[in-house]
Parts: structure tokens; sequence; C-alpha cells
């Protein structure tokens, strides 16, 4: 394969009557999916956008996301995938930051868009569903898919910034194409007549990738959800009879608090979560109500996502992020480069096809993330087993060092979220004069909850070393997260007077 949009021709010629995209009453089968997205690359090149040319893609979870995507790929340019809810200035900062050309965006958020593009220089397209339907209605298709080469990029990915100003991950054809081919044949076991369930943001690398991409390599049927509601979720798997299901650790928590007696989960047969690490507990409640064990796995925007998976024919390690996927290598080092030992905490490193090609025009940033070898550095801190699966605790930028000792914030966090009252809990680093930093929490309780700060801190210390307990606690009710769903710790604001 040289270009992405080779495996959507594939599946319009072997499944063309198969529905491919579903959004409640809209459907499109692949044959209506591929001609809409050769229409789609027809219209960029009206519209003087070239191959290699950057396009953004500021489209909430509905079918006009995939044709636009697709349609990109088919001209041979590069998507730049963003959230439909940024605002003008961070429009702006994406757009100019690739150079992009133009923006198609969903009309909902028209103001920031059209601000931001402006701003960047970059032409601003409008459209939801209808209004594409109508606007390629008379377009005139492009009559193939651009010839690209392997190492070219596909697609510019801004990671989340959770540490710092975002920056552009350049995913290459042959990344994006072998991520969703492996995982849609290990992980999901993806087959004719699967219907994948499609909540994850698909301008995010999860869902693009594990969603979107692996959908159209196998012919399944995605079925979408423009904003995540548990609700929604619960009634979309029982009418469409979804089979594979992903997700991250905040929507099976909801999943499991919005379960009711008489819906109908049975239809499930994979279940795999990403993007933040999945609590214990919530991994047995979420398998006790819907029966259907979760394959917990890794994967960052730089490695396309997939690196590290529980593989659903292997023996699985709740708690950990299973092994290296096919084609892939993965190491745990020490603040030296050097291996570390067996169950020693180091800096998880990734080697693979999966793997960037680098951050759009950072050349600095890109050598010191990966090495001469091929190493790229997670940022991310692990452990490895004897068995070689990982586990991730921590984030190498958010650990704590109070009084010199190290704290961890994934390990406190695992302490709260086995308390029965806890939904949400996030542990930061606060600075302090004497220690550097001490532990705080912030807490979100289930409803109806009535622990105390007191009682919440007690149960911590009754469970970790006297060091690591959090000292100060605060209760909100919900934590502040990104698109996906995933906890920003960089949102979370102390309180002036803290508990």
């Amino acid at each position: 394969m040289t270009n992405l949009a080779e495996n959507l021709t594939a599946a319009a010629a072997a499944h063309p009557a198969t529905i491919a995209l579903k959004c409640d009453d809209l459907t499109y089968t692949y044959a209506q999916f591929d001609d809409a997205s050769a229409r789609f690359a027809g219209y960029l090149a009206d519209q003087g956008i070239e191959p290699g040319d950057r396009v953004g893609i500021m489209l909430p979870n509905t079918p006009a996301f995939a044709i636009v995507f697709y349609g990109i790929m088919r001209r041979g340019a590069v998507a730049v995938p963003m959230n439909p809810l940024l605002k003008a200035a961070e429009v702006e900062f994406y757009l100019a930051n690739t150079s992009a050309k133009a923006l198609f965006a969903t009309p909902v958020f028209a103001e920031d868009a059209e601000a931001g593009a402006k701003a960047a220089g970059a032409t601003c397209h409008f459209g939801d569903d209808a209004a594409l339907a109508a606007l390629l209605a008379d377009q005139r298709p492009a009559p193939a898919v651009e010839p690209r080469e392997p190492s070219d990029t596909a697609v510019v990915l801004h990671t989340s910034g959770t540490t710092g100003k975002p920056k552009g991950a350049e995913l290459t054809h042959d990344g994006l194409g072998r991520n969703c081919e492996i995982a849609g044949r290990t992980l999901f076991h993806a087959k004719p007549g699967d219907v994948m369930m499609g909540c994850l943001p698909l301008f995010h690398v999860f869902g693009l990738t594990c969603g979107l991409n692996a959908a159209v390599r196998f012919g399944l049927t995605l079925t979408l959800i423009p904003r995540f509601d548990p609700r929604k979720a619960l009634e979309v798997i029982a009418r469409d009879r979804v089979t594979i299901f992903e997700g991250v650790p905040t929507m099976y928590s909801a999943l499991v608090a919005a379960k009711q007696p008489g819906d109908d989960v049975s239809s499930l047969q994979v279940c795999a979560s990403g993007g933040a690490a999945l609590p214990l507990q919530v991994i047995t409640d979420f398998e006790d109500a819907f029966g259907a064990a979760i394959l917990e796995g890794y994967g960052l925007s730089e490695t396309s996502p997939v690196a590290c998976f529980n593989h659903p024919d292997k023996p699985r390690k709740a708690g950990t992020i299973g092994t290296p996927i096919e084609g892939v290598e993965m190491r745990v080092v020490d603040d030296s480069g050097r291996e570390s030992p067996q169950g020693e905490r180091g800096e998880v490193q990734v080697r693979g096809h999966n793997v960037m090609k680098g951050y759009w025009n950072l050349p600095e940033a890109t050598a010191a993330a990966i090495d001469a070898d091929g190493w790229f550095s997670t940022g991310d801190i692990g452990i490895v087993d004897e068995d070689g699966f990982f586990s991730i605790v921590d984030r190498k930028k958010e650990m704590i060092i109070r009084g010199g000792f190290n704290v961890y914030p994934r390990e406190i966090e695992e302490v709260l979220y086995s308390h029965p009252e806890i939904a949400e809990a996030a542990v930061i680093g606060i600075p302090h004069a004497e220690l550097g930093e001490e532990v705080g929490a912030a807490i979100a309780l289930k409803p109806g909850a009535t622990a105390t700060v007191d009682e919440l801190r007690q149960y911590v210390k009754d469970r970790v070393a006297a060091y690591k307990y959090p000292r100060h606690i605060w209760l909100l009710t919900e934590l502040p997260k990104g698109a996906t769903g995933k906890v920003q710790k960089r949102d979370i604001t102390v309180p002036a007077e803290i508990n």
C-alpha cells in the first residue's frame, strides 16, 4: 500500500453494499463512501489543493469527517485533524504551525474556525453532513487515488499538550496503514459483519486509527456517536449489535454507572481501553456488569498510536498494558539510557514501524525524542515483568518529588479509585517551601456520596507510605477533561484555601 485511501477503494470493491458509516438514520455503503471521498478529492483539486498540502479537519463524529478525511488522503494531501471545540487562537496555531492551506469545519463553531483560519492565512470551508452531500452531488470525482510513498506524511496530529505547547507528530501512510491492520487483525480479530462503535473522537489518534481506519481496512460497519453519552452508547450497542467497543477509562466508568437492568449488551465481543491508565476497580466493575473483558493497551500520537496491548489470544494481566504489538519493540531505560533491570522503574521507549516520522518543523525536538537507533522516548515511566508485560506507573514529568522522595501519582490514584464513593481522582504536585512539592488530590464523588475530605485522606494514609498520601484534598463536581475524556491535569486549579 502506498496511499491510505487504497484501503477504502479496496473495501468498496470487495463489499460495495456493506454499510460502512452509520450515524442514527444516516448511512453510507462502502460504494457510496468511496464515491463521496472521490468527489471531495475532486473538490479539493478544484480549490487548488495539491498533493502534500495540509488541510485542517474540524468536524464532529459523523460521516462527514470520514468522507473529508479520505478525500484528503485520496488527493494525496496531508490531514490535520482538530477538535471542533478549539478557540480561534488555537485554530490559528494548528493551521499556522502546519502552513495549512485550508480548513473544513463544522458550521456550529463557525466564528472561531473562521477567525483562526483567517489569521493563519487559510481558506475556511463549512459543512455539516447535509451541506457536504449537497456540495458533492454535482462535483466531478477525482479520477484516481494520488500515488504516495510509504514514508510520505499522511496526517499531522498535534500532541495533547498536557505538559507543554502541542507539537505536530508526522504520521506516515505506511505507519498508519500497518497500525490499523495489526490492530484489527491481532487485537480485535476483525471480521466481516463486525460492527464497531465510533464514540472516540475521530480527530484523536485512537479513534482515527483503531476506529475509522481499522473499520475501513476490514470492511466493518462504523456506527458513530457525535458526542459521547453513556445512555446513547448503550442504546446504539443494542440497536446496531455492536461487537467491538473502544474507549478511554472515563467512558467505561460512565457506562457502568448508566447501565440499567434491561440494557442488551450481549453482542459485545471485544472491548479495548487506551488513552490513560485504567484503574483496576473500573475493570472489575465493567466486566461484572457487561460480561465482556476489557483489553488494556498503550500508545501515543507519536506511535500511530498502538504500541502495546493485552492480546485476546494470550493470557491477560489486568492492570498492565500487555506486550508490544507485532513488529514493535519496547524497553525501559534509566536516566543514563541503559536498560533497566526487570521490575525496576524507568522511561518507556518504543521502536518500530509505528513511530512517527518526526515533529513537524521541529528538528531539535525530533532529535531529542528519537535517538539514532530509532528508539522513541515516551516520557512515561514504566516497568516490565518476567513475562514481558509492561505497566505504566506514571508520566515522567508528573512525578512528584516530596522531600527527596519520589511519589508517583498513578499509584495514589489507584488507591483513591478503590474507594467506593470516588468517581474521579487526579493527584498532582503542589509547590511547598520546605519539601519542594506536596501531594494534592482533586476528587469528584459519585452521586449521593457523602465522604468527607478527612475520611478520604485517612483512607489513603492507611494504605500507602507516610510520605505518599495527599495532605491536600479538594472536591469537585467533575474533573477537567480533554476531548477524549482523558483528565487534563494542567487544567486543575488548586484552591487558594485547601484542606
